[in-house]
């Protein structure tokens, strides 16, 4: 009993020793919990190169590291010295716990080159969200083999899957990638094309008399004395301009399982280098090697 006041105060120091252990324990962890994420980032190019972030050389493809959120400026530069390939540098916002693709394949010239950059937004809700935006503009996209529209393409709502996207204007090679849409994050792909060299050569060296005759669209008669032109084959398209029969158009591709007619609806102007392009009905079109009324609509 003469011990039992010293026992008291032995065991509320121990108490007290203890309460701050787990106090500070808890702080520790909060801080950390609380505190922003780095943003990710992942670099695949063809051939290897050394990648620089904020002037800082980092590494080499293939790269993945991870740096504070926000905007970056990222310069790539090509590891050959047979070859004068033109580097790559643009700015990047890296966004906090997602990490960021940057896909590059170099050439001797900024237009020949290619590339795509995927980034994830958070969005509300059990959705996955989709934006497509093209280098040059006006793009055609395509979401596993069905037409969706042109870029800048938005869609709200696909399916939480990987997807396969095409993106393709005439003159540049398709850029075609394999994604993966996640629920509740909105998916952007930046798509850089690079143009057709193979085609642009081809057509210089053979002579315009050996070429192949031109095809066309005649759009025919109909019972509304219009035809739709829409974005898709079919009539899921969604109608984007009407022409009238008599009038024809470049022809540049046919649908194999609707049989509908591709079209050049308007020819590349200032500010919309590629035109305008759509799909009209082969029941009321006909094609032709010969054009006598050529259309040039403006929107």
């Amino acid at each position: 009993m003469l011990h039992s006041p010293v026992m008291k105060v032995f065991r509320t120091i121990v108490i007290l020793i203890i309460s701050i252990g787990i106090f500070i324990t808890t702080l520790y962890f909060l801080l950390g919990y609380f505190k922003e994420k780095p943003g990710g980032i992942l670099i695949d190019t063809t051939p290897s190169a050394s990648v620089y972030v904020n002037s800082n050389l980092v590494g080499s493809t293939p790269f993945t590291g991870s740096f504070p959120a926000g905007e970056i400026t990222l310069k790539l530069v090509p590891k050959v010295t047979d070859q004068n390939l033109v580097p790559y540098e643009t700015r990047i916002t890296l966004v906090s716990g997602i990490q960021t693709v940057i896909r590059r394949e170099f050439a001797t010239s900024e237009d020949e080159s290619s590339g795509d950059v995927l980034s994830f937004n958070r969005e509300g809700g059990r959705g996955a969200g989709l934006i497509v935006i093209s280098t040059p503009d006006n793009a055609q996209v395509s979401i596993d083999g069905t037409p969706q529209g042109f870029a800048p393409l938005k869609l709200s709502n696909i399916s939480p899957a990987q997807h396969r996207i095409t993106v393709k204007a005439p003159g540049y090679v398709d850029r075609v990638m394999t994604v993966q849409a996640f629920s509740g994050y909105r998916l952007t792909v930046f798509a850089k094309l690079g143009k057709d060299i193979k085609t642009e050569t081809s057509s210089e060296t053979v002579p315009s008399s050996q070429n192949q005759p031109k095809k066309y669209v005649k759009i025919l008669k109909t019972p509304t004395g219009y035809l739709r032109v829409r974005t898709l084959p079919g009539n899921a398209g969604e109608e984007i301009a009407e022409v009238k029969p008599g009038s024809e158009y470049p022809y540049l591709d046919q649908d194999v399982a609707s049989g509908w007619y591709e079209i050049q609806y308007q020819e590349p102007v200032a500010g919309l280098p590629n035109g305008i392009v759509g799909w009209v009905s082969n029941e009321y079109s006909q094609i032709s090697t010969q054009s006598a009324t050529l259309l040039t609509p403006t929107p």
